[in-house]
């Protein structure tokens, strides 16, 4: 049986992390996408522990040499990609997190990672994706980022302050999804953008009310759906159920 080969961006830690485990546990070689070569060794020793067949390998998303040299490897060592999960994001903010307040500089920091970044891999890896026999990919978004549910006053993401850059480039990357997937609907491929919630991570402080190893199940369930699956949807966790734990199909 021909093995699943998974590539995570950002999987050095925290969601990123858990899905390169999840997907591991269930028999995929996973390649650890770092930009921090000490960090991504330390995640390959942390995984290969759980028994995962876990591979660094030396990406950085806002790079676009790192990202050719990454796409060269993969061809050279496997030549086609299963999974792609574009993982790897930041956020920030200016001032009291008001839209008002936001920096251009900010703006573009952001959007180099969360956006620019998915871009760049997507198109890269797209060839090694196209060779294997039904490809996923998975864009990890955000419900900030649906202009559904924040504009919903039913909603508990329309009380979130009016922060630009981080909601705004999971909008722009929920859009991205799209394109894709339209792009890509007459293929086997399906492209998925994944809310895993707010989940403990370092990119909140660890204040975050769900695991990350929940959100990763999030990005795990798109990354290995069958072939009946959607393509082109955000899905996730819902905020606005009274089940705390209730995942489904979110509003762009």
């Amino acid at each position: 049986m021909t093995t699943t080969i998974a590539l995570i961006t950002g999987a050095n830690k925290g969601i990123g992390f858990e899905t390169a485990r999840l997907l591991g546990a269930r028999g995929a070689t996973v390649l650890v996408g770092a930009r921090d070569g000490e960090q991504g060794r330390r995640a390959e020793s942390a995984l290969a522990e759980h028994g995962v067949d876990a591979r660094f390998v030396a990406l950085d998303v806002t790079d676009q040499e790192s990202v050719r040299r990454a796409a060269e490897r993969v061809r050279a060592e496997f030549g086609h990609l299963d999974i792609l999960v574009n993982n790897a994001g930041i956020a920030r903010a200016d001032g009291d997190w008001l839209a008002s307040e936001s920096t251009p500089e900010t703006m573009r920091e952001v959007y180099e990672t969360n956006v620019f970044g998915v871009v760049a891999v997507t198109n890269a890896m797209l060839p090694l994706l196209r060779a294997a026999p039904a490809a996923r990919i998975v864009n990890v978004s955000s419900e900030v980022g649906s202009i559904g549910s924040l504009t919903d006053p039913d909603n508990p993401m329309s009380g979130l302050p009016s922060s630009l850059p981080y909601p705004s480039s999971k909008t722009a990357l929920n859009m991205v999804t799209v394109q894709y997937a339209r792009e890509l609907g007459d293929t086997p491929i399906k492209v998925n953008a994944a809310n895993p919630g707010y989940c403990a991570t370092d990119l909140n402080g660890h204040s975050g009310t769900r695991t990350a190893e929940q959100g990763a199940g999030v990005s795990v369930h798109l990354a290995t759906l069958g072939e009946d699956g959607p393509s082109g949807r955000l899905w996730g966790h819902l905020a606005a159920s009274d089940d705390p734990a209730a995942e489904g199909t979110l509003p762009w």
